[in-house]
């Protein structure tokens, strides 16, 4: 099934806006746009953990509050529960809020949110790394390959440059093209900002890389989606 995050127009857009900023340069530009670049299934993991260790904890502190409770459910004609019986009453409701929390972050967006930024920029980059050495890593005479990779739902993009566009350019140069990106995903036209992003690469680019007598086009200019 052929994966669709954004129009045909926006397709178009990003790969004009590649072709310009590599005529400059002879730095090559690869574009990628995914949905989500981790499932966080970890996140989830962690905080069911906790939410369960916090519902046994609270029962453990107050067990005259819960035992008055399991009274008043029962009408009183409960009978008391021996030690073992409490501990495993703890234990049983441990469980059900591990399940129920399991349950309520299989809804991804809940999942995102809970998870924390650091996470969310770290799976980012990794998943970033992971495609550049895949796609665009050793992959031009040069040296001279660039990903930008750009998350939707994580609302994270980044960029990971060859060894002879890293030994040039620090990272933090890149700043403006990744504000201009998240800012622009941020209002809903995730194309734009890529069209954008690339236009303030090739400036970066046809500094350190200027474009020479012969600049072969070495890595696809269309926008890749995952």
């Amino acid at each position: 099934m052929k994966v669709s995050h954004v129009s045909a127009a926006d397709h178009d857009l990003v790969t004009a806006a590649v072709a310009a900023a590599e005529a400059r340069t002879s730095g090559e530009i690869v574009t990628v746009i995914a949905a989500q670049s981790n499932d966080y299934d970890d996140v989830a993991l962690v905080w069911a953990s906790v939410i369960a260790f916090l519902a046994m904890s609270v029962i453990a502190l107050f067990p005259d509050f819960y035992q008055g409770l399991y009274d008043r459910l029962t009408g009183g004609w409960g009978h008391g529960l021996t030690a073992n019986q409490w501990l495993g009453v703890v234990i049983a409701v441990g469980v059900l809020k591990w399940i129920a929390m399991w349950l309520i972050l299989l809804w991804r967006p809940l999942r995102l949110w809970l998870t924390p930024r650091a996470i969310l920029a770290g799976r980012v980059r990794a998943r970033a790394i992971d495609l550049f050495k895949v796609g665009a890593e050793a992959k031009t005479l040069g040296r001279t390959g660039v990903l930008l990779y750009l998350s939707l739902r994580e609302h994270r993009a980044d960029i990971v440059a060859d060894e002879a566009i890293a030994s040039k350019v620090p990272a933090e140069v890149w700043g403006d093209a990744m504000a201009a990106l998240i800012e622009r995903v941020r209002a809903g036209r995730p194309g734009e900002g890529m069209a954008e992003a690339v236009a303030y690469m090739g400036v970066i680019l046809a500094e350190h890389f200027p474009r020479g007598s012969e600049n072969p086009n070495e890595l696809p200019d269309r926008l890749i989606e995952l």
